[in-house]
């Protein structure tokens, strides 16, 4: 059940479980690096959201991003946490995996609310978030309020990427 779920930033001691994750999410063409993964963390904590299971105190999903005052997504903040800004207005949001055993059950959706929500609350005036999905997860985006803007930039993985964005109220 969603509502049993601790939803709460990433510690730098569970980066290989997010590197584990993202190993189970992603086909090896569209992951980001185990050493990316961890330069984001060290760099940008709290833009890392999981969703630790309290029965097993792992994460049983993650979504994280970072934030820039840029406005189009581009493949380098996959890897580069040097462009994180803490004072940017946009969230790039550069993942969101939930492990096999926690699918089909709302824990993405609920992940998303959560973020845009805490990002909403921040003294930091956020005011979008953007992300890229392929043609498939477009739909599940657009129920979680996000507006299709087309064909992104970005090619990460040698994939056709759709550029989605979200207003942060």
């Amino acid at each position: 059940m969603i509502e049993h779920f601790i939803f709460r930033d990433i510690r730098p001691e569970e980066a290989d479980q997010a590197i584990l994750l993202e190993e189970i999410c992603f086909p090896p063409h569209e992951q980001c690096s185990p050493e990316d993964i961890r330069s984001r963390i060290e760099k940008a904590p709290e833009l890392f959201l999981v969703a630790e299971d309290p029965g097993t105190g792992r994460i049983a999903g993650f979504l994280c991003g970072i934030a820039t005052n840029e406005t189009r997504f581009r493949d380098a903040f996959f890897t580069d946490g040097s462009l994180h800004d803490p004072n940017g207005r946009n969230i790039m949001l550069t993942g969101l995996n939930v492990g096999p055993a926690y699918r089909m059950q709302g824990l993405a959706r609920t992940l998303m609310a959560t973020y845009l929500q805490r990002e909403s609350l921040r003294p930091v005036r956020r005011e979008m978030a953007v992300l890229t999905c392929l043609e498939e997860k477009v739909p599940m985006y657009t129920r979680m309020g996000f507006t299709d803007k087309g064909m992104s930039a970005s090619v990460w993985g040698g994939e056709p990427w759709h550029e989605m964005t979200c207003p942060i109220r």
